[in-house]
C-alpha cells in the first residue's frame, strides 16, 4: 500500500513538474532565454501572441491545431517579458526591435526558412515590423488590428504605458492592469513593451510585397478600422469573422481563414 502511495505521489510530482517546466528554452541574441513550442511537421509558421498574454493563448485557439493538421510545423513562443520566457526590466532589453530579433534568431536556431507568420493584436504590430526586417517571411496574417499603430504617438500605446507606470492615470484601463497583475504578468516588462513597441510607417507598409491577410472580428473596433490596414498594404485582403477583439481569434472561422490563406 505504501509502495502504491509512493508511485501515485511520484506520478503527481512528475505531472506538476511537466506543467511548470520552462523547457524547451532558446537563448536569444542578448542572452535572454525564450520558451517555445513546436507542433506538427511541414511548412513552418510562427504565431505571435498579443499583449498581456503568452504563447498559451494559441493553444486555446483552434487555429494552432488546424495548421498542424493542414501540414504545417507550428512554432509558438512566449515573447520576452511574457509567460515562461525571461522578463528583463531594462530599456535596452526591449529597444531596437529586440522582440523581432528574437523571432528571427529562433527560426534560424530551428533551421526554418521561408516561413509564414501570424500575429494577433499586438502580435500583428510585431508582424508588420518583421515584414520589413526578414526576407524569409513567405506569407503573413495580421489579426485584430488597423493601421493606427503606424502613428508613433498612437494614443492606445501611450495610454497603456502610462496606465502601467502611473497608477490611476487611465481609469478606463485599470481593469486591464488589474487583470495583468492577477494573472501574474510582469507589469514592468509590459510597460517596456509599450514604451518600445515597434512602429511601422504607412510608407513602409506601402512597400511590402509579401502576401498579407487581415482578419478581424465583426464586433471589433478596439484598434481601429481593419480596412485601413488592408488598404495600406498592396494586394492585402480583409476577412471578417465573428467575434469581439477578445474572442475572434478563438473562432473556427478565424482558423479556417488563416489555413486557407497560408495554403495558397
Amino acid at each position: 500500500m505504501k509502495h502504491l502511495l509512493f508511485l501515485t505521489l511520484l506520478t503527481i510530482a512528475r505531472f506538476v513538474g511537466a506543467q511548470t517546466t520552462r523547457e524547451p528554452l532558446f537563448t536569444s541574441f542578448d542572452g535572454t532565454q525564450l520558451h517555445y513550442d513546436v507542433l506538427g511537421e511541414g511548412k513552418p509558421v510562427v504565431l505571435l501572441h498579443g499583449f498581456i498574454t503568452n504563447g498559451e493563448s494559441w493553444k486555446r485557439a483552434p487555429v494552432r491545431q488546424a495548421l498542424a493538421d493542414a501540414g504545417f510545423k507550428v512554432v509558438t513562443l512566449d515573447l520576452r517579458g511574457n509567460g515562461r520566457s525571461d522578463k528583463p526590466h531594462t530599456a535596452e532589453a526591449y529597444s531596437n526591435n529586440a522582440e523581432l530579433k528574437d523571432v528571427m534568431a529562433l527560426m534560424k536556431h530551428l533551421g526554418l526558412t521561408q516561413y509564414d507568420v501570424v500575429g494577433y493584436s499586438r502580435g500583428a504590430i510585431l508582424v508588420a515590423k518583421l515584414l520589413t526586417m526578414d526576407k524569409q517571411v513567405r506569407r503573413a496574417v495580421m489579426g485584430g488590428m488597423s493601421a493606427d499603430f503606424t502613428d508613433p504617438n498612437w494614443y492606445r500605446r501611450k495610454n497603456f504605458h502610462e496606465a502601467l507606470t502611473k497608477p490611476g492615470s487611465h481609469p478606463e484601463l485599470q481593469g486591464a492592469v488589474d487583470n495583468a497583475k492577477k494573472s501574474g504578468a510582469d507589469t514592468i516588462a509590459l510597460a517596456r513593451m509599450q514604451e518600445f513597441q515597434p512602429t511601422t510607417s504607412r510608407a513602409e507598409l506601402g512597400k511590402l510585397r509579401v502576401p498579407l491577410l487581415v482578419v478581424n472580428g465583426d464586433k471589433d473596433l478596439d484598434n481601429g478600422n481593419p480596412q485601413e490596414l488592408a488598404d495600406a498594404v498592396p494586394g492585402a485582403r480583409l476577412v471578417m469573422v465573428p467575434g469581439t477583439h477578445g474572442g475572434a481569434m478563438s473562432t473556427p472561422e478565424f482558423a479556417k481563414a488563416v489555413v486557407q490563406f497560408l495554403k495558397e
